[in-house]
């Protein structure tokens, strides 16, 4: 199914081709990932006002995780909680950071009236997996463990993040509802990598191989996996959990230009075939990475509106 972009999407895709940055694969995952964040100043929106904004320190094997708690001017609060959103920032397990989701933080605290606690995992090649999972549900653990010191109402507790981010939030929902982890009230799984077999059509379209070519995923897989085997592992890919039955309710959402557009609708069908209450969004013109890019693309903003909406409307 080819993918025609959007007016403003195209122009984006434009400009980035005719800038000239050197594809991510080339250059080495530290620079990578300087070009990464430099490039969020000219695509994030402005971001919301908020009630605050403060660093947190997760305690962890490894020492500490840092996370940031962002809190709304108007949570929705019951006896002094509010619901909390545990997010995972995208960057393929190789880039991106706290501030380079800083604005989709905001956003999401300020649509959604609840906290988000955004947390910034081990990244390879340094830390391979499963480093980012036992970082992700260790922290989302602690999260729950400390829920009434945050001001966070533990039974209004929900994990997402935007494509390896959306991954490790499926990961977390499963390996919680399995015991491993606290009782998850809903998934926002943003374009999310859910099978490293990377077998479907939209891996191979060329369409779909825009910012997020079809060559960096691979770069991307082989910084993060130790080798073949782990592609088979759930907690890597988790389409391949042995059931999806039990799992809390999700939003997912695609994009009709993304090598993952086809893994992403496979799980939403697959989550509502097991009985999960799903909210499946396909935005048809935009490729991967929109989400962060509200400056540009009038898309992101739906997005952050109807993903708020969605958080509104679980508790």
């Amino acid at each position: 199914m080819p993918a025609v972009l959007d007016p403003d999407a195209a122009a984006v895709f434009k400009a980035f081709q005719e800038a000239g940055r050197p594809p991510y694969e080339t250059v080495g995952h530290d620079e990578a990932r300087r070009l990464y964040l430099a490039g969020r100043v000219v695509s994030n929106p402005e971001p919301p006002e908020l009630e605050s904004v403060k660093p947190l320190a997760i305690p962890a094997p490894h020492g500490s995780t840092a996370a940031r708690i962002y809190t709304p001017k108007n949570p929705r609060q019951t006896d002094g909680l509010a619901p909390a959103l545990v997010f995972f920032h995208g960057g393929g397990w190789v880039i991106g950071d706290l501030d380079s989701h800083d604005v989709v933080c905001r956003k999401l605290a300020d649509e959604g009236r609840l906290i988000v606690i955004s947390v910034d995992y081990r990244l390879a090649p340094e830390h391979k997996f499963p480093a980012a999972v036992d970082d992700s549900i260790a922290a989302t653990q602690w999260i729950a463990d400390n829920a009434q010191q945050l001001g966070i109402d533990a039974a209004r507790l929900m994990v997402g993040g935007d494509s390896a981010g959306g991954n490790l939030a499926a990961v977390v929902a499963i390996s919680a509802r399995d015991g491993n982890g606290p009782a998850i009230a809903g998934q926002v799984l943003i374009y999310p990598a859910t099978d490293f077999a990377m077998t479907h059509p939209s891996h191979s379209e060329p369409e779909t191989s825009l910012l997020l070519t079809h060559s960096v995923i691979k770069w991307f897989r082989d910084h993060y996996l130790n080798g073949v085997a782990d592609v088979h592992d759930w907690r890597a890919s988790p389409a391949r959990a042995a059931t999806l039955v039990g799992l809390p309710p999700a939003y997912v959402l695609t994009a009709g230009a993304d090598p993952l557009r086809d893994e992403g609708d496979e799980y939403a069908a697959r989550l509502k075939e097991a009985g999960v209450a799903v909210t499946y969004r396909h935005f048809p013109g935009q490729f991967h990475g929109f989400f962060t890019m509200g400056k540009l693309l009038q898309q992101a903003n739906v997005a952050a509106s109807e993903i708020g909406a969605w958080l509104r409307a679980q508790n």
